[in-house]
């Protein structure tokens, strides 16, 4: 039994004992269905009462008291977060008239913040005594649940849209996980893995599903907390698609906040696909309606946003911000932030970034202001997305004549 936390309801309110059979409010989730957000998101909760007591010491202890675990060393020997924080002068050779900062997630042991997820389960799994762990995925999810789970000696099985990238397919198969490709897109190998779930007894790691996934997500505050020397920034962009990210972002926040190493929440903006912006395009709506979604940013293509409601909640509670860019953005941005810093991220990540440059167009952010952008998946996982903006010269003879013509 783990006692450092509890469950409590987004919706209802409802507090609960966790446990590997928890998933959803029981009570919340009895109406939900295939085609709206399912109600009932369960958050972890601690005793922020008598972590403020010890500051000091749950910084020198890496916040280990926030996170719902009961040993360290149930976590992967993989190094998963403390993933770099790169300061940024200058884009295409101008001054940038802000603080910029990128936070690299593609760093991490699968390349993708998933992993900040997935190390959570897993070892929450491990204490549990849990050998398989099951993931809808259209790539970044699965892949990563897959090499953690090979580091754990777990199983892994990845339930994937067959138009799932093939870099990111492949990364499974090479884990060693079994790769269940279904024809159909995220939403039903979503639906498909909670039907797995109850027939098989597997444990389940999809977002917005298992509350623990956001407890991984929310490392990334606490590390920006600890980078930036204690300072909040005033603005963090962050690459939306059912709602979980930007959840984890504002959790982590949400538990300095309520332990008091921080006096004010940070602008937090959402930004999604144009071609996918099923959660912003219902944020304070009564009623959720959706529309098929088609960008090239496989990673944040979602009909339905899992974590729509707790999304909503944080960002409405803490006057966050949204926006949408199209894909012809996204796709500028990633060639724009990779020339300028040698950073390749793939076109969710760079969705991010595409928002900060709509920002800093529009004068919406000012000097002396710290902004951080969080990149969270490699290029790599990718390639075909970018082959539109990608052209490979044809090939010249290897003499020193030809070399001067194609630089004359």
């Amino acid at each position: 039994m783990n006692e450092k936390f509890i469950l409590t309801c987004s919706g209802c309110g409802k507090t609960f004992l966790p446990s590997p059979e928890l998933y959803l409010c029981p009570v919340c989730s009895k109406t939900n269905n295939t085609v709206s957000p399912p109600k009932g998101v369960l958050k972890a909760i601690y005793d922020y009462e008598a972590i403020g007591k010890s500051k000091e010491d749950i910084i020198r202890n890496n916040f280990w008291d926030l996170l719902p675990l009961n040993d360290k060393t149930s976590l992967p020997k993989l190094r998963v977060g403390d993933t770099p924080l790169y300061k940024v002068d200058k884009i295409d050779g101008e001054s940038v008239p802000f603080e910029l900062y990128l936070k690299d997630d593609s760093q991490n042991p699968t390349f993708s913040f998933k992993d900040r997820a997935s190390s959570v389960v897993s070892a929450y799994a491990k204490e549990n005594g849990i050998s398989t762990i099951v993931a809808a995925s259209t790539g970044n999810a699965g892949s990563s649940l897959a090499g953690i789970c090979a580091s754990q000696v777990q199983k892994a099985i990845i339930i994937v849209p067959k138009s799932a990238p093939l870099a990111k397919l492949t990364q499974i198969v090479m884990y060693g996980a079994q790769i269940v490709p279904v024809d159909g897109n995220y939403d039903m190998a979503f639906d498909l893995s909670i039907g797995a779930t109850k027939a098989f007894g597997w444990y389940n790691r999809n977002t917005a599903f298992n509350p623990l996934t956001i407890e991984g997500k929310k490392t990334v505050s606490l590390e920006l907390f600890l980078q930036l020397n204690r300072n909040i920034p005033d603005y963090i962009f962050v690459p939306v698609g059912d709602g979980v990210i930007i959840s984890g972002v504002y959790k982590g926040y949400e538990d300095l906040f309520r332990i008091g190493l921080i006096d004010r929440m940070p602008t937090i903006v959402a930004v999604q696909a144009a071609g996918s912006s099923n959660l912003i395009d219902n944020i304070g709506k009564p009623d959720f309606t959706t529309k098929p979604s088609q960008t090239i940013a496989d990673s944040i293509s979602v009909d339905v946003p899992r974590n729509f409601y707790m999304a909503q909640n944080f960002i409405m509670q803490y006057q966050g911000e949204h926006l949408p860019v199209t894909d012809e953005e996204i796709v500028e941005a990633s060639k724009i932030l990779a020339r300028n810093t040698g950073i390749f991220a793939e076109p969710a990540a760079a969705t991010a970034y595409a928002g900060m440059l709509r920002y800093n167009k529009q004068d919406k952010l000012h000097s002396k202001q710290k902004v951080v952008i969080l990149l969270t998946g490699s290029g790599l996982k990718d390639l075909k997305a970018v082959s539109s903006i990608v052209k490979i010269p044809d090939a010249i003879e290897p003499t020193l004549d030809a070399l001067k013509i194609v630089f004359s």
